[in-house]
């Protein structure tokens, strides 16, 4: 089933409710969907947690037609960490896949991007844009300079994946003095096939939306991949530089700001 227009609601989790919420979307995606599993995962409750959860701002796209004390209420969701809460906190969630020690030595403001799902029955539509939407009303309000997070590929069989890999590593890999590196514990080279070899409709084919929408925004990835093999998921580090990005992904954030002047 798709859902065709619905006047969603965007905003942040106010409450722990809220926050379940959320962890009951991301369950239905990345659990019930994907095969992730984790040591925090409530399957009683079918709630996707970790213990960063409570340091998150937690953006929620919600159904208007559900009852405000439905959990399944919130049907798209973003998790959001500043640099400046990240340094209180002494850590980001991709600390544990990616060295990040180029992005925090930039002095930018910093902003992570991760658990973002959208439940299936809403996807196609209009749900994607409005929760960008609101996410370039956050960037603005915090006046972010740069925004990362790892993006995931299904599964964990890189011979499968070797055609997309290799194309974001030849053709979008992130300029040195702001390139993350996956971890050497799980680092997995992402040059598999030569850039001469390359054909990028099939490359293309294999590439999930998420990761097309943020290059096509201008997006860059880290170097080497990291297998999650818990979540069953190869994931990628982007990173998109709101100095660098493309004229007309600068005029839409404009729009949005003179919108709320």
């Amino acid at each position: 089933m798709t859902v065709a227009a619905l006047a969603y609601e965007t905003r942040l989790a106010s409450d722990a409710r809220d926050i379940r919420a959320s962890q009951r979307l991301r369950y239905r995606v990345f659990v019930e969907e994907l095969g992730g599993d984790g040591p925090l995962i409530d399957h009683e409750n079918r709630l996707e947690a970790d213990e960063l959860d409570p340091l998150y701002d937690h953006l929620m796209l919600i159904d208007p037609t559900k009852d405000p004390d439905d959990l399944d209420r919130v049907v798209g969701a973003y998790r959001l960490l500043r640099s400046d809460r990240a340094a209180e906190v002494g850590r980001f969630y991709c600390d544990a896949e990616y060295d990040l020690a180029p992005l925090r030595a930039s002095g930018r403001r910093l902003l992570e991007l991760g658990r973002s799902c959208v439940h299936p029955d809403h996807r196609g539509g209009a749900a994607m844009l409005m929760l960008w939407n609101a996410l370039a009303d956050y960037v603005l309000a915090h006046e972010i300079d740069i925004l990362f997070g790892v993006a995931s590929f299904h599964g964990t069989d890189i011979e499968a994946l070797r055609a997309p890999l290799s194309w974001l590593h030849h053709h979008h890999l992130a300029p040195e003095a702001l390139r993350p590196r996956a971890q050497a514990a799980h680092f997995q080279r992402m040059d598999l096939v030569p850039m001469a070899e390359l054909d990028r409709r099939a490359a293309m084919e294999q590439m999930p939306n998420l990761i097309k929408a943020y290059l096509r925004l201008g997006g860059f990835v880290g170097e080497g991949a990291y297998v999650d093999y818990p979540f069953n998921t190869t994931d990628v580090l982007l990173l998109m530089d709101t100095k660098a990005m493309s004229e007309k992904h600068r005029e839409f954030y404009t729009r949005r700001a003179e919108g709320r002047g």
